[in-house]
């Protein structure tokens, strides 16, 4: 594993919980949130932008971006603590500060920050459980965009207040009980929600 957010300087984060109208569960499969208000346009050449985001088990996260289009490489590591190079169990202590984070390196010319963040709050996880991801729970476990510059913070800003506004929101251990019971269903809904998008 790699301590993401140090690997690309400046990175700082929103940590962030998203309200229910309702009930405090992701909106159910067929509900698509908006598109983001405030995103970038795609860019005319190829290249790569990199995202950290965390949101509960890095390995579903990971597996649904892995997904992507547009996506280069999704993975999985740890940002936003104070421990340095640490391993898994120091982080799944919940006492280095750190969360389970995947780094996303993306073209910007196929896909956009916005269609990303939107992907990540539509099916793969549930931004309204703090400190939690169904049965993790801790701080190692929240939701949470490290972003590099201003521009992507002004995007990831633009739609979690659209998202709270809107009120919208009441591969690698495939024989893992837990992967199988929590995260390839998100894949599976990445697939079902985002065809477009899905590789």
């Amino acid at each position: 594993m790699i301590r993401l957010a140090k690997t690309v300087p400046g990175f700082l984060a929103i940590v962030f919980l998203l309200f229910a109208a309702t009930s405090m569960h992701s909106a159910p499969a067929g509900s698509a949130l908006p598109d983001p208000a405030v995103d970038e346009t795609l860019s005319p050449k190829k290249g790569h932008s990199t995202i950290v985001i965390a949101g509960g088990c890095f390995w579903g996260i990971q597996a649904v971006f892995e997904h992507v289009k547009g996506v280069t490489r999704a993975t999985a590591g740890y940002s936003g603590g104070d421990v340095k190079n640490p391993g898994y169990e120091d982080v799944s202590s919940g006492r280095t500060g750190h969360a389970e984070s995947v780094e996303i390196v993306y073209d910007p010319s196929k896909i956009t920050l916005g269609q990303l963040l939107k992907v990540f709050f539509s099916v793969a996880h549930d931004p309204t459980e703090l400190n939690r991801q169904g049965p993790d729970t801790g701080t190692q476990y929240r939701s949470a965009i490290f972003f590099a510059d201003p521009d992507q913070r002004k995007i990831a800003q633009a739609y979690v207040d659209q998202l709270n506004q809107a009120k919208v929101f009441a591969d690698q251990h495939p024989d893992n009980p837990y992967i199988a019971r929590f995260d390839l269903p998100k894949v599976k809904a990445l697939q079902q929600e985002f065809p477009g998008l899905y590789h």
